[in-house]
């Protein structure tokens, strides 16, 4: 006899027993439609498809536009004068660079594509991609010029040419002096009506000191203009400010200075201004006089 208390779980109404029955129903046909029409799995994507490798061919193609177009420009230059910094960003090693700047430091000049990879140790890659890039001046791909502008050799008096003569070409083969500069002294000239004294090539305007002394080895005034001099104590602040090299203002300040002390007696008394310096003083010599 089963108990009552089990008896109570399996005792179902009339619709109770209908919706079992349905539940039932809706499994069996659940089941059968899952074994019969089984869910197909998720299809992964075919990276060899041939529309997939295509637009993998355009995505890389438009990376390497961008990624050459974030490229720094290279423009044309001198390998003689390349930097730790632009040797680093032209994909050189330290030691590569390290050879060249001991080599420059030497004296010694690259002359040409072969003389870098001889020097430096590149490789024929690295050369072909960026050796195209190298501009050599005249002075260095000529070994001729290059060794007369190292030597730079003291001539005597006889030997050097007159600087009141002197062409353009042959101030260019001064180290240091190029087509703007040659061209700046002969015009200094001409302002001044030819020049008196090798002291006046020192204040062409942007001439280096070190390239003055280089040029006055091989030239030197031969044909020197006559001055006038002007007497410093009987001329106007006007007169004064005519000496190349003197400001109007300066020559205010002399010409206050001498009527303050009732005259100069010697020019040296000049380099109590600060601007007059002893070279500046040579210079004004040669157009004033205390007499």
């Amino acid at each position: 006899m089963i108990n009552p208390i089990f008896k109570s779980h399996f005792n179902f109404s009339r619709s109770e027993q209908s919706g079992i029955l349905i539940l039932i129903i809706l499994t069996a046909i659940l089941i059968m439609v899952n074994y019969f029409y089984p869910i197909p799995e998720p299809v992964s994507l075919d990276v060899s498809a041939p529309h997939i490798v295509h637009l993998q061919k355009e995505m890389d193609s438009l990376w390497e536009l961008e990624l050459e177009r974030k490229k720094p420009k290279l423009y044309p230059f001198n390998p003689n004068f390349i930097t730790d910094f632009k040797a680093y960003t032209l994909g050189m090693s330290p030691e590569q660079f390290d050879a060249l700047k001991a080599f420059r430091e030497s004296g010694n000049w690259i002359r040409s594509v072969g003389d870098f990879k001889e020097v430096t140790g590149v490789d024929e890659i690295w050369l072909d991609s960026i050796g195209g890039y190298f501009k050599f001046p005249k002075w260095v791909s000529r070994p001729d010029k290059t060794e007369r502008y190292k030597k730079d050799a003291v001539l005597s008096y006889t030997q050097k040419k007159d600087l009141n003569t002197a062409t353009g070409e042959e101030l260019q083969k001064v180290y240091g002096i190029g087509p703007a500069l040659s061209e700046r002294i002969i015009k200094y000239r001409s302002k001044l009506g030819s020049f008196t004294d090798d002291i006046q090539i020192y204040f062409v305007y942007g001439l280096e000191e070190t390239v003055v002394e280089k040029l006055l080895r091989q030239f030197t005034v031969k044909t020197p203009k006559q001055i006038e001099k002007i007497n410093i104590n009987t001329a106007s602040a006007s007169d004064i400010a005519t000496v190349p090299g003197i400001s109007f203002s300066l020559a205010k300040a002399i010409w206050e200075f001498i009527l303050l002390h009732d005259g100069l007696h010697d020019l040296n008394e000049l380099t109590k201004f600060e601007e007059i310096t002893a070279r500046k003083l040579t210079l004004i010599q040669l157009y004033l006089s205390t007499d």
